[in-house]
């Protein structure tokens, strides 16, 4: 294990955290609000980075061990002093609370504790949006594109922190990739804010807004989040943004540089869409007669893309709906975005796999002699590869099943305990039951709170990353 390296990289991440800190601080100026809590912050954090920058590293290079021990421990250091301003400014006075509220925003959970989001300093609903916007892409891939790290063996941070079943380079050098991810996301949130101004919102909202679409998050600086503004413009331009940012930003870049047939052609985009339409269909027919069909297409259209891409805002109370539109939320929030965006769930080409092995699997036991190949895109997957599938999906169900038990504890129904453990290891936000969209996290005790939080980590992080953390030969020197 290099010590000294993953060191350099807790500074580096500790670092430029401090000077994105430097946003809300300003923001803090703009309205006058008190800058001590972000100063005192953002000095605890660039003094933690600079005794680290003590310990150089001998030798760059990284190694899967490195590169995942290093993503899990930087996620949960930002987490830890990403708390401190909403303590110190007393926006979020419990410490536990600030803690589950920070881990929600840097997974793009959107999971809340606050029954008056509104009561925040301005400053406070920065800095609780931007966290969205800091986890969506991964604060390790934008260091990657900000400074060289480990040369190419730097792929194994990206792996640790870019979700989906594999990970690959757009362009051969890891770096350059990252700043590729970087540029289309920075795009697609100036022109989404853009876009929400032209909807009456103020640059302020537009851009805190953007901020939670862009990390599929869901955090809303109103208590009543997207409904608030009872817009269908506004609901349009929000689910048009997650459509995209619950897509592969693999195909993108296809697209930029003019393979655009290439793109089209995959065939997890195909079953995204398809997922997407059938869901609207779905709600349609539950909801017209409550709403109307433009209504009933409007609320369809929004509710699916806010489910499936885990964004988690809310416009309307799905706890109404029939029982089979509340079924069909679940499974949405269970297989989430496709791989390489944004979104959470188990992604959307891990499902597919995972069907798809499972059928083959299903075939030999018919057919011994039939040979069962499992192909995605026209190419064959490698035995690996599903079988690291099964590995993660059976992981995940151990973790929810484990996380469901703990929180049962505090006496809440089966529904709001199941969910609960959902929302956090897909990093949706609301769930059903006492969890629904009229309701929020605040009744869960403090240990209930901190089970989650760390829940949520192993689900934005996709599970090694933290795991490999509590491994005791993960720490060995050999």
């Amino acid at each position: 294990m290099n010590y000294r390296m993953i060191a350099f990289i807790l500074s580096r991440v500790l670092l430029i955290m401090a000077a994105l800190l430097l946003l809300p601080l300003i923001t803090a100026l703009v309205y006058g609000e008190n800058i001590l809590p972000f100063a005192v912050t953002i000095a605890a954090t660039a003094a933690c980075g600079g005794v680290l920058t003590l310990f150089r590293p001998r030798t760059r290079e990284i190694y899967a061990r490195e590169g995942y021990s290093a993503v899990g421990l930087s996620w949960l250091v930002m987490s830890l002093l990403g708390a401190l301003p909403f303590v110190l400014s007393g926006d979020i006075p419990r410490y536990v609370d600030a803690f589950f509220e920070t881990v929600s925003g840097f997974t793009t959970t959107g999971a809340s504790i606050l029954n008056d989001i509104e009561s925040l300093s301005r400053s406070g609903l920065f800095w609780r949006s931007f966290t969205h916007w800091i986890g969506g892409m991964g604060v390790l891939v934008f260091l990657m594109a900000v400074m060289p790290l480990g040369g190419e063996r730097s792929m194994h941070i990206m792996r640790a922190e870019v979700p989906g079943p594999t990970v690959g380079k757009l362009v051969p050098r890891a770096r350059e990739t990252a700043r590729i991810l970087y540029r289309i996301y920075t795009a697609f949130t100036v022109a989404e804010t853009v876009l929400l101004m032209c909807g009456g919102m103020s640059f302020y909202e537009a851009l805190l807004h953007a901020f939670a679409t862009a990390g599929t998050g869901g955090f809303s600086t109103r208590n009543a989040s997207i409904a608030a503004f009872d817009s269908a413009y506004i609901e349009g331009v929000i689910a048009s943004f997650l459509v995209l940012f619950g897509m592969n930003f693999n195909l993108f870049y296809l697209i930029l540089i003019g393979r655009v047939r290439e793109a089209l052609r995959s065939e997890e985009l195909h079953r995204y869409f398809e997922i997407i339409l059938a869901s609207i269909l779905l709600i349609v027919i539950g909801t017209v007669r409550r709403y109307g069909l433009g209504q009933s297409l409007r609320h369809g259209f929004f509710i699916t893309m806010t489910t499936l891409s885990t964004a988690g805002f809310c416009t309307q109370d799905y706890m109404l709906w029939p029982a089979y539109l509340q079924t069909m939320i679940v499974v949405l929030m269970f297989i989430g975005g496709c791989a390489g965006s944004t979104g959470g769930g188990l992604k959307l080409s891990r499902v597919m796999l995972f069907i798809r092995t499972a059928a083959a699997d299903v075939g030999r036991v018919v057919n011994p002699r039939r040979v069962n190949r499992v192909q995605m895109d026209g190419r064959r997957v490698t035995p690996e590869t599903t079988g690291a599938v099964y590995a993660y999906v059976a992981l995940v169900m151990l973790i929810l099943l484990g996380c469901t038990m703990l929180v049962s504890f505090d006496g809440f129904d089966f529904s709001t305990n199941f969910t609960a453990a959902l929302s956090c290891i897909s990093n949706v936000g609301p769930g059903l039951g006492k969890i629904g969209p009229s309701g929020n996290f605040s009744i869960f005790s403090t240990f209930s709170k901190l089970v989650m939080a760390v829940t949520m980590l192993f689900g934005r992080l996709e599970i090694y990353a933290m795991l490999i953390l509590f491994i005791p030969s993960t720490w060995k020197r050999r």
